[in-house]
This record gives C-alpha cells, sequence and structure tokens, in this order.
C-alpha cells in the first residue's frame, strides 16, 4: 500500500513544486516591472515650465495606437491617484498624454503643492494599473 501511495506522492510534490516555481517566476517577473519619475525627485520645489522625466523598468516605451505585449506609454496625472488596471485613461487637463512614445517633457503648473502620478498604459490608453504607476508631490514656486 505504501509502495503504491508513494510515487503518488511523489508526483503530487513535483507538480506543487513546479506551480510554487511558476508563481515565483511570474511574482518576481511582475516586480520587474516599474514606472518612475526621475525629474523632478519627490518633494522638490520648482519653478514653472518644469521637466518631468518618466522611467520604466522591464517594459518598453511604444506610441499609442497600436496594442503590442510588453509596450505601452506614459500619462501624468496630476492631483489624481492610479488608475485600476483595463480601465481607460481620461483625456483632460488633469491626465496628459505622452501617446508618442515620449520620456520627457515639459509641465505648466501655477504656483501650489501638486501630487504628480506617472501612470504606464496600453496602445488604447488602457492603465496597466497601480503596479505600473508611480507618485510624487511637488511644489511650485
Amino acid at each position: 500500500m505504501i509502495a503504491q501511495a508513494h510515487p503518488r506522492l511523489l508526483r503530487a510534490v513535483f507538480a506543487a513544486s513546479l506551480l510554487a516555481a511558476g508563481l515565483a517566476a511570474a511574482s518576481a517577473q511582475a516586480a520587474d516591472k516599474s514606472v518612475s519619475i526621475l525629474e523632478p525627485k519627490n518633494g522638490a520645489t520648482v519653478t514653472s515650465p518644469f521637466k518631468v522625466k518618466f522611467g520604466v523598468k522591464g517594459m518598453t516605451v511604444h506610441p499609442a495606437n497600436e496594442i503590442i505585449e510588453g509596450t505601452g506609454h506614459h500619462h501624468l496625472l496630476i492631483n489624481q491617484g492610479p488608475i485600476k488596471a483595463g480601465e481607460p485613461i481620461p483625456m483632460d487637463d488633469t491626465h496628459l498624454h505622452y501617446g508618442k512614445g515620449q520620456t520627457e517633457a515639459e509641465v505648466t503648473l501655477p504656483p501650489g503643492k501638486y501630487k504628480l502620478t506617472a501612470q504606464f498604459a496600453n496602445g488604447a490608453h488602457q492603465s496597466y494599473g497601480p503596479a505600473m504607476a508611480k507618485t510624487i508631490n511637488i511644489t511650485v514656486k
């Protein structure tokens, strides 16, 4: 009886270890994807207009209008938080689109305190979600 159960047990343990390895790899891959605001730094005081430089890790910047796996483009959300994965990013004064594949932009804002969120999205302007967003706070003098 034990001899018969033993091969089944080994197969189950092997299958579980493969599943765990696959989940760990997927988790590591997701963790290797991120977006950042390289400039200005969090907490910076800037004068308008100021330069915003975007960074992305684990994906490729590509212009909008074509959905290609592993690619997307930047958006800058002003006083907005990350957008849920799959939702389209609005087009208005607080959701700036860089659909030509730009990795930096000149931004003009009146004096005040701002929350800036970089949001990465696919070619149809659908958000990759909070995992592909980064928020900083700045002051414009």
